[in-house]
């Protein structure tokens, strides 16, 4: 095929391509379906005239988190459209406080604000008085919220919507903040977190049956009848079960059918999938690299330069407190966070205190992360 035969050709195996895109709400989500009822549980309050109960909702990264706060945030608009307004904001775009009160500013009242010209406070005071005047509750969902810890945004924004009904009487808000880690609520002033308090939901990583029933899903949504096999999709599922990032899985079915078409092909092949694996294999590590904070990526950045293998935590402490004037409560909890990406593995010693002494190893090859990790800002 030339290029014009690739952009005019008018078969295709694909059924409905939108289904691998990475806004697809799906219309099944069964799997998440506890966590969706515990959010929703979450709501409820807030039908009957009171606050919505507050959620913190953990997760490694393509966990469905968002997919499913954006599936209750549609359902619950649908059914109680009257009595609630749902936003939902990604702090990774909007990451000041101005930005994100405009999000909620354009939704509620439908349109954005100026971006210069007009102060904060009136912005604030539109949002709350048409809530005052609606007497609907506001749930907003703060997602990567990491991107809100510098200059502690993160604060400023969490207070001027919890305590609006200071001013505002009667006006009811929550919040259901997203992140994928554990260590969220120590960075919240002492007089936010208290009216915080909020409700712990936990997303757990994809078992490989749950990553093949929804990777299956797709493709039988996605291609048409005999396209793709089983066993392909089982191939797949492996993969990414491996890596532990649906995202990527979804991207492979979708370069898969891409370039099984280039060849004119009406089913995917073996060699279709192999050729999609080493397209991706740097694309689901740069998913995960652009979540992490600038300190995650600074001692991630170290490691890789650190040539010895099993190296222990103690040890890379005192090289990377060297170069970076770090607590060890900090730097330990920098090493659990990249842990629990899986972008490193530690084992235990055996030696240290207690025992607990872990090496510390890379699970990708260290110029692979560094050519994938986000560019430093030079200002910083």
């Amino acid at each position: 095929m030339d290029l014009n035969d690739i952009l005019l050709h008018d078969e295709t195996i694909f059924q409905d391509i939108t289904v691998f895109n990475s806004d697809y709400l799906p219309e099944n989500f069964k799997l998440r379906q506890p966590q969706m009822e515990e959010m929703a549980l979450s709501l409820r309050p807030a039908l009957q005239g009171g606050k919505p109960i507050n959620n913190i909702i953990l997760g490694p990264p393509a966990t469905g988190k968002t997919t499913a706060i954006k599936k209750l945030f549609e359902m619950a608009e649908y059914d109680c459209g009257d009595d609630i307004i749902c936003v939902y904001v990604n702090c990774q775009l909007h990451s000041t406080k101005f930005d994100i009160f405009s999000q909620i500013h354009k939704k509620i009242l439908g349109h954005a604000p100026p971006e210069t010209g007009v102060p904060f406070a009136r912005i604030y005071n539109n949002i709350m008085n048409e809530l005052y005047d609606s007497n609907k509750a506001l749930i907003v969902a703060l997602d990567d919220i990491n991107y809100l810890f510098q200059g502690n945004v993160i604060s400023k924004v969490f207070y001027d919507i919890l305590r609006a009904h200071e001013s505002f009487e009667g006006v009811r808000t929550g919040i259901f903040a997203v992140l994928s880690d554990v260590d969220f609520r120590y960075v919240l002033d002492k007089n936010v977190g208290s009216i915080f308090n909020a409700n712990e939901i936990n997303f757990k990583p994809y078992t490989y049956e749950e990553t093949y029933k929804i990777l299956e899903e797709r493709a039988r949504i996605g291609f048409y009848p005999t396209v793709i096999s089983k066993d392909l999709i089982e191939k797949i599922a492996m993969y990414t079960y491996e890596r532990g990032d649906l995202r990527l899985g979804i991207d492979l079915l979708r370069i898969s059918g891409n370039n099984a078409e280039v060849k004119a092909s009406k089913i995917i092949t073996n060699e279709d999938v192999e050729k999609a694996f080493n397209s991706a294999n740097s694309v689901s590590l740069k998913y995960v690299l652009d979540t992490l904070s600038e300190k995650e990526q600074d001692l991630l950045r170290f490691i890789t330069r650190i040539t010895t293998k099993n190296i222990t935590s103690g040890e890379l402490f005192k090289e990377y407190n060297r170069e970076k004037k770090i607590s060890y409560a900090t730097y330990n909890r920098l090493i659990n966070k990249l842990e629990f990406l899986r972008l490193i593995d530690t084992t235990y010693t055996g030696a240290g205190q207690k025992g607990n002494s872990r090496y510390i190893n890379l699970r990708f090859d260290g110029k692979e992360i560094r050519d994938n990790l986000p560019r430093k800002n030079p200002r910083v």
